[in-house]
């Protein structure tokens, strides 16, 4: 199971740091961002396999793309944005990922406000006048 390799790489990567630490911070600090973007990458094929389902089952249901489109953005987003603040947080600099989350939420609601126009919209021609 691939939930098994990337623990496995997680816990060799984080007692590799612990180690080196103590030594070298700044050697140690590059591991855990480069076990990261590691994980990330072999998480590829999984992220395009659930972007391909997604977009079929919009598909079938008659969605208009420019929607799945939008969210699947909005879910890009969020999870660059957390992974950025996680490694803003490791480097010791917990202020600078508190803006990057803000600049996260406040993009994901920027590029939300037309899909909530739309349901706003959807909802009040569905009540009788």
């Amino acid at each position: 199971m691939e939930i098994f390799q990337i623990i496995g790489i997680a816990l060799v990567a984080t007692f590799l740091a612990l180690i080196i630490k103590e030594q070298k911070p700044n050697i140690a600090f590059l591991l855990i961002v480069f076990t990261g973007c590691a994980i990330f990458l072999f998480l590829v094929d999984q992220i395009y396999a659930i972007i391909s389902m997604i977009e079929k089952m919009a598909l079938n249901a008659g969605v208009n793309s420019v929607y799945v489109e939008t969210i699947l953005k909005i879910i890009g987003i969020a999870y660059i944005a957390e992974f950025a603040a996680q490694i803003s947080k490791d480097a010791g600099q917990g202020s600078i990922a508190s803006k990057i989350e803000l600049g996260g939420k406040i993009l994901i609601l920027a590029m939300a406000i037309p899909i909530l126009t739309v349901l706003v919209e959807t909802i009040i021609s569905l009540i009788p006048n």
